[in-house]
């Protein structure tokens, strides 16, 4: 890897981790690249997915003030992140990478349509569960329990994570969106746990048992730490309407990238 090749890769590396921390998609700017420099898939998909764990970690930090508050729901949700990933890290390395290429952009797409329609069904939530507290003579809960739904939804979501990844935080955002009653940068902030978890488990499974590109590793966490850093410091002060639009915009284009990819 000569000079050219590090920079473009550190570059790349910056670009994904300030796209992660706003949404998600970081994938689809560090993958490409390090196929174009002759990584083969599977080892440029292991590598990019390793050196992209301390730019998610960098992103939770930098929305600390949105999670507070979050941290019961956020580690019964980090348990379904976790084992989600664990399947999606071994399919990766069992199965042909054809196996989902049908189905990602379809995945992507329903995402952004959630986003779209999640202050609708957020209320729709809020006021059924209203309904049934008023009924039953008790007071609205300020924290829901966990859904089922939203539990096996983050668990099918990591796997998708754990095997590629790319648009994963549009998926997350999209499933929080909707079952949780809270505001976007709120749940952009519960995301990048779980898309922490997500690739930091994946990681250790792809270190063990698959082969890295630790010179792309290193330069991917470099950069995508900085991009984390200044995603985080300036997502947060997205207006909710121009981060619902920032998050349907990369979610189209990651579909129609990979569609055609």
């Amino acid at each position: 890897m000569g000079p050219a090749e590090a920079l473009a890769i550190l570059g790349a590396g910056v670009a994904a981790g300030a796209v992660n921390a706003v949404v998600g998609s970081g994938s689809l700017i560090t993958f490409p690249t390090l196929l174009a420099f002759g990584f083969a898939p599977v080892v440029a998909n292991v590598s990019n997915n390793v050196g992209l764990v301390s730019g998610n970690v960098s992103g939770a930090v930098g929305y600390r003030r949105e999670l507070a508050g979050q941290r019961g729901r956020l580690i019964r949700l980090g348990v379904f992140a976790a084992a989600g990933s664990v399947g999606g890290a071994a399919a990766l390395l069992s199965l042909p990478s054809s196996s989902f290429k049908l189905i990602v952009p379809v995945l992507i797409l329903i995402a952004c349509v959630l986003v779209i329609i999640q202050p609708w069904l957020s209320g729709r939530v809020a006021a059924r569960r209203k309904r049934l507290a008023e009924r039953e003579g008790a007071s609205v809960p300020d924290r829901e329990p966990t859904s089922p739904v939203l539990a096996a939804g983050v668990f099918a979501s990591a796997a998708y994570g754990g095997y590629f990844g790319a648009a994963q935080g549009v998926l997350v955002i999209g499933l929080l969106g909707t079952f949780l009653d809270e505001s976007m940068q709120r749940v952009n902030g519960a995301k990048n746990v779980l898309v922490a978890i997500v690739n930091g488990t994946a990681a250790i499974v792809y270190i063990i048992f698959a082969h890295v590109a630790w010179l792309a590793v290193l330069l991917i966490a470099v950069g995508s730490t900085v991009g984390g850093v200044v995603g985080a410091k300036y997502g947060r002060r997205l207006p909710p309407l121009a981060l619902r639009i920032f998050v349907v915009l990369i979610g189209v284009i990651s579909a129609v990238k990979l569609i055609f990819f």
